[in-house]
C-alpha cells in the first residue's frame, strides 16, 4: 500500500462563478477532485515555466557545434588577465 502524506500547506484563489464551474467539470471529467486537478495543473505548468529557465532543446546538428565550442581549447584574452591580475576594489587592505 503506497504511503499517504499529510499535506501541511494550504493555497487559496478567487475564481469567478463560471472560471470555478469550469474547473469543476473539468475535475469530473478527469475523475479526481477540484483540490487535486487545479494542484495538477498548477505542477505542470510551474514545471513549465522553470525547465524555461533551465534548459534548451537545440537540433542535433546545432548540438554538434555547441558541444565543439564547449570542448574548445580556452583562448588566452590579455586585457582579462591583467583585469583579473589587478587587486581586488573590494578586499579588506
Amino acid at each position: 500500500m503506497a504511503e499517504v502524506t499529510k499535506k501541511s500547506e494550504r493555497l487559496n484563489i478567487r475564481a469567478r462563478g463560471e472560471e470555478k464551474e469550469f474547473v469543476e467539470r473539468a475535475a469530473r471529467a478527469s475523475r479526481v477532485s477540484t483540490s487535486q486537478f487545479v494542484m495538477q495543473a498548477a505542477l505542470r505548468s510551474a514545471e513549465d515555466v522553470l525547465s524555461e529557465q533551465t534548459r534548451f532543446v537545440l537540433p542535433p546538428d546545432a548540438w554538434g557545434a555547441f558541444v565543439a565550442e564547449l570542448d574548445r581549447p580556452a583562448r588566452e584574452i590579455s586585457e582579462l588577465k591583467a583585469a583579473a591580475s589587478k587587486p581586488s576594489p573590494f578586499s579588506e587592505r
